[in-house]
């Protein structure tokens, strides 16, 4: 196995920390180290965690790093390899054999292919970022399928060959851990787990990813929406609703209203099930921010 060292400029986990911070991406030393070592490697990437603890951003800020296109493959409950691989447009062929009027036409020229995501990654002019996310929501047929394309990334098209990748993919997977994933994916690939963050670093996300919001503010909402992930709701606040939730009661601070009573209006921002918010509705004054500045 081939051991790159450097790769894009980045020489070290450390470079690639800073670099995702440049990209705006905040990336534990963890989480860089795993990701550096599946590019030296050669290795997927199999980032499992939550909902809503960046895994997907992760991905997409890794792909502006290296100046690859994303190309997003976005798993869900049945979806088979013609979904994800390519399909042929039959209506565009029927309509083209009509126009044909009995001469000769090619029916399975380029212009009748759909590409999908995998194909797509394949035959991209220049080097790219696979992601396939949520894997954990395809089934295990899927899932094997998946692992003989990441071992040769090559496509077997009947009517045109074999299509193989001029460069092979950076390929990052992502899981909610709603089910196992099979032991021969997790060996072909670098694991991390992402958890969300400590208090400083999600405060520091926050006024990353909103300069408006002041610290004090940002530390207030990270404090209670850890309160609120601990509370068993199904759907707790990720870190997307902890930037937006502190975002939206600057907003209506700045619009006259008190900061305890700017919480409680935007709490739509962090809480997006009614079962969740009535399930704290004698208790969320409690969970609120209080007074931020």
């Amino acid at each position: 196995m081939a051991i790159r060292s450097d790769i894009a400029g980045i020489g070290s986990p450390e470079d690639l920390a800073r670099a995702l911070r440049d990209a705006q991406y905040l990336a534990s030393l963890d989480l860089a180290t795993a990701t550096y070592l599946a590019l030296a490697l050669g290795k997927p990437l199999l980032l499992e965690g939550v909902p809503g603890v960046g895994k997907t951003e992760a991905a997409k800020a890794l792909g502006g790093v290296l100046g690859r296109q994303v190309i997003r493959l976005q798993c869900y409950e049945g979806i088979d390899s013609a979904a994800a691989l390519y399909e042929w447009n039959y209506a565009r062929q029927l309509l083209a054999l009509r126009q044909a009027e009995g001469g000769s036409i090619d029916l399975y020229a380029d212009q009748f292919l759909l590409a999908r995501p995998l194909l797509q990654a394949l035959r991209s002019p220049g080097e790219v970022l696979l992601l396939i996310d949520e894997i954990d929501r395809a089934d295990q047929e899927f899932e094997a399928f998946l692992l003989e394309f990441l071992s040769d990334f090559t496509i077997s098209i009947p009517e045109l060959g074999t299509v193989r990748a001029a460069s092979p993919p950076v390929v990052v997977l992502t899981s909610n851990r709603t089910r196992d994933l099979h032991e021969a994916l997790r060996r072909r690939c670098v694991y991390h787990w992402i958890d969300y963050p400590d208090a400083a670093l999600e405060a520091e996300i926050v006024m990353t990813r909103a300069p408006r919001v002041a610290q004090a503010t940002a530390e207030a909402v990270v404090a209670s929406v850890a309160a609120l992930r601990a509370e068993p709701l199904a759907k707790p606040p990720g870190i997307a609703e902890t930037v937006e939730w502190a975002e939206a009661a600057t907003l209506l601070n700045a619009q006259g209203a008190r900061w305890p009573e700017a919480f409680a209006r935007a709490i739509g921002v962090a809480l997006k099930d009614q079962d969740d918010i009535a399930y704290l509705a004698g208790r969320l004054p409690q969970l609120l921010p209080g007074e931020a500045a």
